[in-house]
């Protein structure tokens, strides 16, 4: 639909020439201040300026923010979440079997693999065979779940110890 009414705006970028920079040192100076950078743009106050560069600000992960982008200061939880990689990290050194599932794969489309957890991240694990030595790495992304034949060490967050079940 054409609107004959609507006209193009044109905006002027910049205030100044290239290069113009003003309200921080150029180099390798680091420091927490505001300024204006070439083309008139402002940066927040805890924006670090290193070799004429703006970085924002480091924070936590997971921390809230504004709809201005300030950092809401939050106390560090005391005890980690309950995430998959966290249980598997505690109880690193144990053999398990684990149930993988791979998506639209010709050949194989579930796959089990046994061996002595050695490391597990965000997004992988990693294990080995005690008998060949031979390690191999596991992406969360096709982990359906795991089968261990001893018991595993798992602290709930927000509690203390590993509370036994009744069986």
């Amino acid at each position: 639909m054409y609107n004959p009414t609507y006209r193009p705006v044109t905006y002027t970028i910049g205030s100044g020439h290239a290069g113009a920079h003003t309200g921080a040192h150029i180099g390798t100076h680091t420091g927490t201040h505001a300024g204006t950078h070439a083309g008139g743009s402002t940066y927040p106050s805890q924006y670090q300026v290193q070799g004429g560069t703006v970085y924002p600000p480091q924070v936590p992960s997971g921390s809230p923010m504004t709809m201005t982008g300030t950092v809401v200061p939050t106390a560090i939880p005391q005890f980690e979440q309950s995430y998959i990689e966290n249980i598997l990290r505690l109880n690193l050194g144990k053999v398990g079997t684990f149930y993988m599932t791979y998506e639209n794969n010709s050949e194989w489309n579930a796959k089990v693999f046994k061996g002595v957890l050695e490391a597990a991240g965000r997004d992988h694990i990693i294990i080995s065979d005690p008998a060949t030595g031979m390690r191999t790495i596991l992406l969360m992304v096709n982990f359906d779940y795991a089968t261990f034949d001893e018991p595993l060490v798992y602290t709930y967050p927000g509690t203390i110890g590993n509370p036994q079940s009744a069986r």
